[in-house]
């Protein structure tokens, strides 16, 4: 296990640095209610007091009830300021833009909530001298659990090379409230979805197997799938000429 007392220190150092250098006045996140955003909100309000959370919610039920909650609740205990952008309207009105131009399919109709999300955290951002912080993790970043230019899109990542197991076990020594702890990790993006059941794996089996431990070869299949297939996400804008 990490020494996370060491590690605290460390993240919030980085955040201080990335934010001097920048000449940036404050941190923007999505406070989405999950695991990472509440790490991620609390590094970030350790390192910078103007340090701003956004709920966003978008057309799903658990979006506008637990999440909310348990968004609201971390920003509390944390004193993490928190405003709210409703973006199911915006979702519907871009859906109902592209109806006679394309026939969206259900990954196409999921990646729009992040991407708007993206799109406002940059516009709160811009107007306001803030840096964008990420809260993807390492475990999510493997097999390409996140959406290209949506939640993929920050200016610095205080978390990206933790995994999952460890993001867990950094919220407890925090003291983070249980509800986001217990919960069972969901991007929401339609009704009953969760992560685990999504990627066909749990976060223990991804875990256990990018830390170099073995899992059954049903699981190893479905992870080396979906780190195949995502390979694109990891890597730089393709430019011409290929060397660049």
């Amino acid at each position: 296990m990490r020494n996370y007392q060491e590690e605290f220190k460390n993240r919030v150092a980085f955040i201080r640095s990335v934010l001097a250098e920048s000449g940036a006045k404050g941190i923007v996140y999505g406070n989405s209610g999950g695991k990472d955003s509440a790490l991620v909100g609390i590094l970030c309000k350790a390192a910078c007091d103007n340090t701003v959370g956004v709920i966003m919610p978008c057309s799903t039920k658990r979006n506008y009830e637990q999440d909310r909650f348990d968004a609201l609740s971390v920003a509390k205990i944390y004193g993490i300021e928190t405003r709210t952008v409703d973006l199911t309207p915006v979702k519907e009105a871009e859906v109902a833009a592209l109806s006679g131009v394309t026939e969206l399919t259900p990954l196409a109709l999921a990646n729009i909530a992040p991407r708007l999300r993206m799109l406002t955290l940059y516009a709160i951002a811009a107007a306001e001298n803030r840096l964008v912080a990420g809260t993807g993790n390492k475990s999510e970043a493997y097999v390409g659990y996140f959406t290209k230019w949506g939640d993929g899109a920050h200016d610095f990542n205080p978390i990206a090379d933790l995994t999952v197991t460890e993001i867990y076990e950094f919220l407890r020594y925090l003291k983070a409230p249980n509800a986001i702890i217990d919960k069972a990790p969901s991007a929401a993006l339609f009704e009953g979805q969760t992560d685990e059941g999504e990627m066909g794996v749990t976060y223990a089996e991804l875990d256990t197997y990018i830390s170099g431990g073995s899992v059954s070869e049903e699981k190893k299949a479905i992870i080396d799938r979906l780190h195949k297939v995502s390979e694109h996400k990891r890597k730089p804008i393709v430019t011409y000429p290929p060397s660049l």
